[in-house]
């Protein structure tokens, strides 16, 4: 039987997990390459020898998202799979129309494909956007779970973006972790705060590995999710959050709306600062989509430690980055801060921005009078620091999950934004987390 030739669309992360699951040992198929886009410098490198297994003794090759009709013509492609995550539903589709024209069929994994299952009972935090509130709801759960006595170990949606050999099963306990394991700000931005709580953090690249390790200590395993990506295991409870910010998102973008089908319970995040008609309509999305869904309603108060550097002062908002890139957001915590504090002007960093900033500023023109907090590797760290210290402004509002001040050397005073998550009303998480322990002990 001839092997069907295969091309697997990704942003390192997904994809690997979808070629580990479903390829990876498969004889029907030969995976050529992985394609990437949406982080930056993640291409010209291969998906490594120990990884691929046993068919793939070279590896595979991971090259630019760019070369896809060059590579799909040349290598006589059978089979696109795509595989990455927060993209409109007609970007998807405009990807598919593409490929099926350039002769390849193009495929979609579900969940059957692609979730693991644990021998724990796992809890899965998912959200129909990238920067609906992910994060703070994953804490949340997991302090529930510790006020219960029961010790949760976190899983996070993969962010390998370093070395792939290095990075198969990575644990964090400890911030010294981070350091350890040269984290970039975006992974440092979503572990520094489950590490901080106290709650043990795994990810990585290959996610059966990951699992066993991780069922060794939890008790309850939280898949803390990824942009608006699907669990990689079968969750026992799913828990999808919502952004009013964004009102419609959750019926048009990929694969956010599935995590909205897929949901037991939906959490709409943010009403403290939505407008009433935006809430009302993801409302009604939600209640029309996935009726038998919990509905929680929450908000994400923000607080700061030094509001005198925000008052009159001309400020220098610095966001978390994916929530203004492929999240779309023109404002985030930082913004909202800065108002509500009596900033005298919001300043504009465009002028001075240097480096892999500038790019970022060219690739998503719509990012408002604001920094993203970009920082992949060395290069864009070095370029996010150098930028911060030459835009002239009085101080810096840091809305980033992460210290960035023990990142970075920053040349002016720097005021933190913090935010977690506090549900109005019942039902709330509290109510759902003790209806699932009373059924785990059914």
């Amino acid at each position: 039987m001839q092997k069907k030739r295969v091309l697997i669309m990704g942003a390192a992360g997904r994809d690997f997990h979808n070629f580990n699951v479903v390829f990876r040992d498969n004889p029907q198929y030969e995976v050529v390459a992985f394609t990437a886009t949406q982080i930056p410098n993640i291409e010209n490198r291969k998906y490594p020898a120990g990884l691929a297994g046993k068919l793939y003794p070279q590896g595979i090759s991971i090259v630019s998202e760019d070369d896809l009709e060059k590579l799909i013509k040349k290598s006589k492609i059978d089979e696109v799979v795509f595989s990455y995550s927060d993209v409109s539903n007609q970007y998807v589709m405009q990807r598919g129309a593409s490929v099926m024209a350039w002769g390849a069929d193009f495929k979609l994994l579900g969940k059957r494909s692609t979730m693991l299952k644990s021998k724990r009972p796992v809890i899965a935090v998912c959200a129909a956007r990238t920067g609906s509130g992910k994060s703070q709801t994953t804490r949340k759960v997991c302090q529930l779970l510790k006020q219960k006595k029961i010790n949760p170990v976190v899983i996070r949606h993969p962010m390998p973006y370093g070395d792939l050999t290095k990075q198969i099963c990575q644990r964090f306990a400890s911030i010294s972790d981070l350091d350890k394991h040269h984290c970039t700000i975006e992974e440092r931005e979503e572990y520094e705060p489950h590490i901080v709580q106290g709650t043990v953090v795994y990810a990585g690249v290959d996610y059966e590995v990951i699992l066993k390790e991780a069922e060794k200590e939890a008790e309850i395993i939280v898949w803390d999710g990824g942009n608006n990506d699907i669990p990689f295991f079968v969750p026992d409870l799913h828990i999808t959050v919502v952004d009013p910010h964004r009102p419609g998102d959750e019926l048009s973008y990929f694969p956010g709306e599935t995590n909205l089908l897929l949901a037991d319970v939906v959490l709409i995040n943010k009403v403290d600062t939505a407008d009433y008609e935006d809430i009302e309509q993801v409302r009604c999305n939600v209640k029309r989509t996935n009726p038998k869904a919990v509905l929680i309603e929450a908000a994400s108060p923000i607080y700061i430690d030094k509001p005198q550097l925000i008052r009159g002062k001309n400020v220098l908002v610095v966001e978390d980055g994916p929530t203004l890139t492929h999240g779309g957001m023109r404002y985030g915590a930082g913004v909202i801060a800065a108002q509500k504090f009596g900033a005298k002007e919001i300043i504009n960093p465009r002028p001075w921005v240097k480096g892999e900033i500038k790019k970022t500023f060219e690739s998503y023109p719509e990012i408002g009078a604001l920094l993203p907090a970009i920082g992949y590797g060395k290069k864009q760290i070095n370029d996010l620091e150098r930028t911060i210290n030459l835009t002239p402004c009085d101080s810096v509002v840091i809305a980033t999950p992460v210290d960035l001040t023990k990142i970075l050397k920053i040349n002016k005073p720097s005021v933190r934004v913090r935010y977690e998550l506090q549900e109005i009303g019942k039902p709330d998480l509290e109510e759902v987390i003790e209806k699932f322990l009373d059924h785990l002990k059914r």
